[in-house]
């Protein structure tokens, strides 16, 4: 690039969302990092594109929704948000994507805006004026007082950027780990080390290119990126005997930082939710424990029981829980890792040596903690198994006794031993295109059950949740020519289907969720099978997965008194 300004960086983007190999994408971004003209845009540019608006362990939020935004372009446009914004958004299948075709082909839009070249800094100023508003007309000034001074490109992804996710280019963190990697003449390891132990891309950004990535060191208070488990499925364990066992709780992955009084709490997707459970922040900071950086599983636990992940659910998002909801779902979280102690991270010992530090801190500081098992054969791991199922866990993790922590990464060192929490007949409802290698295929679907005889609806279907995995290439290559059949309308990227074919898809859970026309959502849904013989007609209804969620949270679960999967180093709870 001649010059970096936002404009130019955009652009970039655009490219790398244009682009389908992998490769080809981690060259274009690595060029573009070489071209930065410090450190500051270098910072910049590798936080923009894999962190969004702000750092993640920065905690800072821009707060500007879809709707504000849509809004916001909807007076800037002078158009009518109903009428003409929602369809728009609708047709392109983005918010951001419709506000960008509008501000390039509406006169008035046009007429209004003077492209500047920002730079990123001028941008990032931004981005720390509009954390601070707080009223929505406010952000709405803003956002006019920015819009004039762009281009659509640019007004595209600075909303995407607002959202602090992923800005749907198909290049996530790992693929800015490789840039960063490729960019400098670095190791790729390295550099993912780098950062994980900062939490920052743009830290990493900076020691990659100065070749000091040795320099990296982690600081207490932000989080980790997670380990993650692979089916045995997938990934078979050849030796049973070079793992160990624990059950697999029903509860939330949670990390916990600690040092003395001072308690962070850290969701597995890396958000800060020390406020959303008190009671675990009251227990570890009455602990005197140092520096500590815990891996465990947050549980609703009471009456010696560990409850359904559907009870937790009642405590999720509630920033400030009051007394009743404490005393009715009071929680517990058991670690069952160490990642930090006494000022040393521990994340490169092997599993066995960081469980041996970490019985010793539970025992001195009086802590829950998972209890293992040895395994040699099939049945030891099917006896257990059962066992979890009984206690109302989801099954088992086997950890390869030598492994080491392998941050944000899902190889065969930690494997998931499950079993589906059910399986339903659905029909697929709308198609949408995938990226990257399934790029011109439709290969995520939207799923509904049937509620044509429920007097609660009009519609026949509804959506209960989105599935893009189990089928094989074969399959999905049957589908979309089906899919071609049955189009009766197109949303940008998506397609609305007659509603014909029928999928068994099985998942983990039903969940809650009072933002869906259903009420409810499926947890990991995926396809068991596609079921050519069967039509609309045999599709599960909203009865049914009604009367699965209150079975599933009504079911006797055995207590944690005898054969425990856990053990409690200490007289009482509190």
């Amino acid at each position: 690039m001649s010059e970096f300004s936002f404009h130019s960086y955009c652009h970039v983007l655009q490219r790398i969302r244009e682009t389908r190999s992998t490769n080809a994408k981690i060259t274009l971004f690595a060029n573009c990092l070489k071209s930065a003209e410090d450190e500051k845009t270098l910072a910049l540019a590798a936080r923009f594109i894999g962190e969004g608006a702000f750092e993640e362990i920065s905690g800072k939020r821009a707060s500007v929704g879809s709707r504000t935004s849509g809004l916001a372009a909807a007076k800037f446009c002078e158009i009518d948000y109903e009428l003409v914004f929602k369809p728009c958004r609708t047709a392109t299948g983005s918010s951001s994507e419709a506000i960008a075709r509008l501000m390039e082909n509406i006169p008035e839009a046009v007429q209004k805006r003077n492209p500047e070249k920002l730079s990123l800094s001028e941008v990032e100023q931004i981005f720390e004026r509009l954390q601070k508003l707080s009223s929505r007309a406010d952000k709405e000034a803003l956002l006019w007082e920015v819009w004039k001074r762009m281009t659509p490109v640019e007004i595209k992804y600075f909303i995407r950027m607002l959202s602090q996710g992923s800005l749907r280019i198909g290049f996530e963190t790992r693929s800015v780990v490789a840039s960063l990697a490729e960019a400098f003449g670095q190791d790729r390891e390295e550099v993912r080390y780098a950062h994980m132990i900062t939490g920052s891309l743009g830290k990493t950004a900076v020691l990659a290119s100065q070749n000091r990535l040795d320099e990296a060191r982690f600081s207490l208070f932000h989080p980790l990126s997670f380990m993650l488990a692979s089916p045995i499925e997938s990934r078979a364990a050849d030796k049973l005997e070079q793992y160990v066992a624990e059950e697999k709780f029903d509860g939330m992955r949670a990390q916990v930082h600690v040092d003395g009084p001072n308690v962070k709490i850290f969701s597995r997707d890396l958000n800060d939710i020390t406020q959303t459970f008190p009671d675990v922040n009251t227990f570890f900071a009455g602990r005197k424990l140092p520096a500590t950086v815990f891996d465990g599983e947050i549980c609703v636990y009471k009456e010696n029981k560990i409850l359904p992940f559907q009870l937790l659910q009642k405590r999720m998002g509630v920033k400030k829980p009051g007394k009743k909801l404490l005393e009715q779902y009071p929680v517990l979280f058991i670690p069952y890792d160490l990642l930090f102690t006494n000022g040393t991270p521990v994340f490169d010992l092997t599993l066995m040596k960081r469980r041996e530090l970490l019985e010793k801190s539970a025992k001195k500081y009086k802590l829950p903690v998972t209890n293992q098992y040895e395994i040699s054969s099939d049945d030891d791991v099917k006896n257990l198994f059962d066992r979890a199922i009984q206690h109302g866990n989801e099954g088992l993790i086997l950890k390869k006794k030598k492994s080491v922590y392998e941050y944000g990464q899902r190889r065969k060192s930690w494997l998931k031993v499950k079993k589906p929490g059910g399986s339903f007949e659905t029909v697929i409802m709308y198609a949408h295109a995938g990226s990257g290698k399934r790029g011109g295929t439709y290969s995520d679907f939207t799923l509904g059950i049937s509620v044509k005889d429920d007097e609660r609806y009009e519609e026949e279907f509804i959506p209960i949740g989105k599935a893009y995995g189990g089928y094989t290439d074969k399959e999905l290559k049957k589908m979309n020519q089906k899919i071609k059949e049955l189009t009766v309308e197109r949303y940008g990227p998506t397609l609305g289907l007659i509603p014909e074919l029928v999928v068994e898809i099985e998942f983990d859970d039903i969940q809650v969720n009072n933002r869906t026309k259903a009420g409810y959502t499926l947890r990991l849904p995926r396809f068991r099978a596609v079921r050519w013989d069967l039509g609309p007609n045999d599709v599960n209804t909203l009865s049914d997965v009604e009367n699965y969620f209150q079975h599933k949270i009504s079911q006797e679960r055995l207590t944690q008194i005898e054969n425990p999967s856990f053990t409690f180093h200490a007289n009482d709870q509190k």
